[in-house]
């Protein structure tokens, strides 16, 4: 067990008797998944150590749970803790025996009156037994934490925990129940958010949806970011005399009131410039988008073949949140 979670765990009775009540869990925002399924594991954060801002949320990955990316968190600093698998696992062909096994995000600040959330990303092996599992976690304050480490019925600081589920889906279900058909944030609603597979050492790649504008105002798309890639940009196909060329939008992208723009292969584009490594059919990519007026919202863009010109049937209802 890594050091700060067994340390958390001798001194876990000692703190809560200490510590100012709590009226609410560290708990996972969706509360079941599949086994042999892809999990976006949302951490909610309710409160500080007693009325004491966090500064520091900590999370522990089990055996069993593999192929995990965190979430980058604005105002946060993200850190990994890596090591060896107990047992190999075959992640889109490949097979992986090592990877995350602490999740870190500190430097911030949470007040007590304040709620948060802190999102990662991995597969449950279809090895696994159905039942609980948990993620212990810990949250850390300026003089002392709240360490969500317990497990089995009736512990006082239970960690969060979500329950595994046989037969429900397979590898590629991706399942998030949270996740709509449709995205809406402010006037707009934003449907068909796919990306492309990629080919090894490609160095770029490109994000396609739909916005539709129901308001009485014109809106505009002015930034993307991807933890995928070193920069997210906006971009146009069009015709320069008899070639068509890509340019980007540095003023971004117009959404007209009452209209729709498609996002698409050949026309406008998102682009994610600087791959940090090839994106597989399959995997899922969180792309935040800035709006002018209806500000940010982060969707879950499931990457289809590399000439896919709409998602995936069997993916069509995985949107962001």
């Amino acid at each position: 067990m890594i050091r700060s979670f067994a340390r958390a765990t001798l001194a876990a009775a000692t703190f809560t008797a200490l510590a100012a009540p709590a009226f609410a869990h560290a708990t996972l925002e969706v509360q079941e998944a599949g086994l042999g399924a892809s999990y976006k594991a949302v951490l909610r954060i309710p409160h500080g150590c007693g009325t004491e801002a966090t500064h520091t949320i900590r999370v522990q990955i089990p055996e069993g749970f593999y192929n995990v990316k965190p979430m980058p968190k604005a105002g946060w600093k993200l850190e990994t803790v890596t090591g060896p698998h107990e047992n190999t696992y075959v992640n889109h062909g490949t097979e992986v025996s090592e990877g995350v096994k602490e999740i870190t995000w500190s430097e911030g600040n949470l007040p007590n009156e304040w709620y948060d959330e802190f999102v990662f990303r991995g597969t449950f092996a279809d090895t696994l037994e159905p039942g609980t599992f948990y993620f212990p976690a810990i949250q850390e304050c300026a003089n002392g934490e709240e360490a969500w480490i317990g497990m089995g019925e009736g512990a006082d600081m239970p960690a969060p925990s979500v329950t595994l589920i046989a037969g429900g889906m397979d590898e590629h279900a991706h399942h998030d129940a949270a996740a709509p058909a449709e995205t809406v944030i402010g006037d707009l609603t934003i449907t068909g958010a796919f990306t492309r597979a990629t080919l090894p050492n490609a160095p770029v790649a490109g994000g396609f949806l739909t916005i539709t504008n129901n308001g009485g105002q014109a809106e505009t798309l002015i930034g993307v970011t991807t933890p995928v890639a070193k920069e997210g940009q906006i971009h146009e196909m069009a015709m320069e005399g008899d070639v068509m060329k890509m340019r980007q939008l540095p003023e971004g992208l117009a959404i007209p009131a009452g209209e729709t723009v498609v996002l698409e292969p050949g026309g406008y584009h998102l682009m994610f410039m600087g791959l940090n490594s090839a994106i597989a059919e399959g995997d899922v990519v969180p792309v935040t988008l800035t709006f002018e007026k209806a500000g940010t919202i982060t969707l879950d863009l499931i990457a289809a073949g590399t000439a896919a010109d709409a998602p995936a049937e069997d993916h069509s209802g995985h949107m962001g949140h």
